[in-house]
């Protein structure tokens, strides 16, 4: 593409929002092309909490089936005490939510990623394609990649993840550091590893961390703290920091088959990672979308991971972008810009305020969640623990609508 192709719509990375973005148009018969910076599929994370709305558009993409499949449907959430290492609070999954029965499961990144890849037409992504800059031509945006190459779009879409290319062009802020470091894992039981049907949820003494068994043979588990001078050297190694979590969580009373599960398991090579998110008051300023260009999934709502809600509402962007844009570029003539200006506005309309209450939602449930202060950590334990479970199902009540 070294003259500068005219590409329709060009989606800057293949996580899970340029990825259904991209299936949801193909879906509609619009073909877009998909430029991803690594070179191959990123499945950072080894995975992400499922919830009834990621379902919902999972279904509208065509792939909910496949997913569930090879996933373990929850039952319960199970919240325990870090002071006391009991039960705090114990809430059904398998209740009605306004638009039908409530579905979670834990689903591993790279089956999802490869699953909705599978179901891409071959040459939709181009790997080692990193955008580097962005310029106006007329009505076209010009892409300037890191091989040298060019691209020329009639619509860009931002799906580039936190440190988004796209979302400085729109002049969004930078996402916030909010203080707390996650680290994760996945153990492997080939016999089985004998886990129910159920979320396990540890809080207190200043960390949050789960259990979450994706299939009869996988376990995901995940543990996010606040960094001090004490931690010491727990950054350097894999080692080091799967002792330091273990140390934290024996101390914590810890049921021994949840220590298990991280002493057993792969980490990442990038240890531990601070958790992020983008301020709501920047997204009821600033700008979701500019012409012909937006973003979304991590690019737009980047939040902290209490509510389970990042990947989720990925999914959902990527249907309703989809449906929004179909519209500018179906019968296969392409799309003016001011048709396509129009489309993108619509999308940034329907899901402002969903990214708001997401974010602000995740920020306070996790400072409830892992607070030390002795009133909160009272009123958490005695009033909370229960009403903090509900409102993770209660946020995911939600419908993207069908493509």
């Amino acid at each position: 593409m070294e003259g500068g192709d005219v590409e329709g719509i060009v989606i800057a990375g293949a996580g899970l929002a340029g990825l259904a973005t991209a299936l949801g148009l193909h879906r509609k018969g619009v073909r877009s092309l998909v430029l991803e910076s690594s070179a191959t599929l990123r499945a950072s994370g080894f995975a992400f909490t499922t919830w009834t709305n990621a379902f919902r558009a999972l279904d509208a993409l065509g792939v909910g089936d496949k997913i569930r499949e090879h996933h373990l449907l929850y039952e319960r959430l199970v919240t325990f005490s870090a002071s006391t290492g009991e039960a705090a609070a114990k809430v059904s999954l398998k209740m009605q939510g306004k638009s039908g029965p409530h579905e979670i499961r834990c689903v591993k990144r790279n089956f999802l990623l490869e699953t909705l890849e599978n179901e891409l037409p071959e040459g939709t992504i181009r790997y080692s394609s990193k955008i580097v800059s962005i310029e106006e031509e007329d009505e076209l945006k010009l892409l300037h990649l890191a091989d040298g190459s060019t691209i020329r779009a009639k619509a860009l879409i931002g799906c580039d993840g936190v440190n988004s290319v796209v979302a400085k062009w729109l002049g969004l802020p930078k996402p916030i550091l909010s203080g707390r470091s996650a680290t994760r894992g996945l153990a492997e039981y080939p016999a089985g590893h004998g886990f129910g049907p159920e979320i396990l949820q540890f809080i207190g003494q200043g960390f949050r961390s789960g259990v979450l068994p994706c299939s009869d043979t996988s376990v995901y588990w995940n543990y996010t703290w606040y960094p001090s001078p004490d931690d010491e050297d727990a950054d350097e190694s894999v080692a080091k920091m799967r002792s330091y979590v273990m140390a934290r969580l024996r101390a914590a009373k810890i049921p021994a088959e949840a220590l298990d599960v991280i002493e057993r398991s792969e980490m990442s090579d990038v240890v531990s990672s601070p958790l992020r998110f983008r301020s709501p008051l920047a997204l009821v300023r600033g700008s979701i979308s500019k012409g012909n260009v937006c973003v979304a999934g991590d690019a737009f709502h980047p939040m902290t991971p209490e509510l389970g809600q990042g990947g989720c509402a990925a999914l959902e962007d990527g249907v309703v972008l989809a449906r929004c844009l179909s519209e500018a570029f179906v019968g296969g003539g392409g799309a003016g810009h001011e048709t396509v200006k129009a489309a993108l506005e619509k999308y940034a309309e329907e899901r402002r305020w969903r990214g708001i209450r997401l974010i602000t939602a995740a920020y306070v449930v996790g400072f409830i969640q892992q607070s030390s202060n002795p009133v909160i950590k009272f009123l958490r334990e005695k009033l909370l623990s229960g009403l903090l479970a509900k409102t993770l199902v209660t946020m995911a009540d939600y419908d993207c609508g069908k493509l």
